[in-house]
């Protein structure tokens, strides 16, 4: 389906974007990327990248371009002559950075309304929308040690009580699903969301949590923080799954259906740092739980039976391999000195 295809993604130099990118280039596409920069950077596209007469970034078939996309004008340049569009793009971070920037988070429903309308103005093929596990009611998830696996149906906007998205952020993703299921009804256009839980890997930053914890562990900080209790539990998945499931949806989902990329087990964040000490092998001779900082819900998993049905997806890589990925990435690309200095603000903003 990919060979020659003329994609846009937003967002594509960002973490997800740019394996998305990396993955869309393997199976053949033509591949437009639109990033304003404010999280993503152009060393994620680790390409022999030359600037061009028109101000873009181009190396064989890709095309990189910086630029807002809440400005008309450009998304609608962002559209000509492209076949089916990853919307990625968003204001996000981690916990952290969603529990102290509301009114950003907000920002995001502008941009994905304006990324549909364009699309749907330049008569593009198929849209996928990068969702998010937020859209799901928080009162699902305050069960410490839970076993309940969120299903997509527990995010419905138009059923009495299901819609209850985890803050604004959370609120901004559920409006844009309804948006593009608003499209596929009304105009027949092919939509998807994919409802991403919890990614992490190379080129992650430090708002997240298995970041967080791998950049503690690169710095040797002692005592070392956790925040919450350390008890809330997470189904921390492996980039390239997510990005596998997200071609999958573009192919095989036409009307907006969401659908769940995440996995149906899950670790603790006492358990995911003990799985980084052992990796790194090194541990600190004491461990402080912060109980101040954000900590999110209690217990968070997705369930499969969507995904596995009509995507034939399920996750690849356990956590000992993606935690291994992910720690052998921030070695290489960081400099102590720099951590240290930066930490505590990299924890808290994009």
């Amino acid at each position: 389906m990919w060979k020659n295809k003329m994609v846009l993604v937003t967002g594509g130099a960002s973490f997800i974007g740019s394996h998305l990118v990396d993955t869309l280039l393997e199976r053949g596409a033509i591949v437009r990327v639109a990033d304003d920069f404010s999280s993503g950077k152009l060393s994620n596209l680790e390409y022999k990248l030359k600037r061009d007469s028109a101000g873009a970034w181009v190396s064989n078939n890709l095309t990189v371009w910086q630029g807002n996309l809440k400005e008309r004008s450009f998304t609608r340049r962002m559209m000509e002559d492209i076949d089916v569009v990853f919307h990625l793009a968003a204001l996000h971070g981690g916990r952290g950075y969603i529990d102290t920037h509301p009114a950003q988070c907000c920002t995001n429903m502008i941009l994905d309304q304006l990324v549909f309308e364009e699309a749907f103005k330049a008569e593009i093929d198929r849209v996928c929308f990068a969702s998010s596990a937020c859209v799901y009611p928080s009162y699902l998830q305050e069960e410490t040690g839970s076993s309940y696996l969120l299903k997509e149906e527990d995010a419905d906007p138009f059923v009495r009580d299901k819609a209850f998205a985890d803050l604004e952020y959370g609120w901004a993703k559920l409006m844009g699903e309804m948006a593009l299921k608003a499209y596929h009804r009304q105009y027949g256009m092919k939509t998807s969301s994919v409802r991403i839980f919890t990614a992490y890997g190379p080129r992650e930053n430090e708002t997240h949590a298995i970041i967080a914890l791998i950049a503690k562990a690169f710095v040797k900080m002692d005592p070392f923080v956790i925040w919450g209790t350390g008890e809330q539990d997470r189904n921390f998945t492996y980039v390239q799954d997510i990005v596998d499931a997200m071609i999958l949806a573009a192919e095989k989902i036409e009307d907006g259906t969401p659908v769940n990329a995440g996995r149906d087990d899950r670790i603790t964040i006492n358990q995911a740092a003990e799985l980084v000490f052992d990796i790194v092998g090194w541990k600190p001779k004491d461990i402080k739980h912060d109980l101040s900082k954000p900590q999110g819900v209690a217990s968070r998993a997705a369930d499969l039976t969507r995904a596995r049905r009509i995507l034939g997806w399920e996750p690849k890589f356990s956590y000992k391999e993606g935690f291994e990925k992910a720690v052998e990435w921030y070695f290489a690309n960081k400099s102590i000195e720099e951590v240290k200095i930066n930490l505590e603000k990299l924890l808290m903003e994009r």
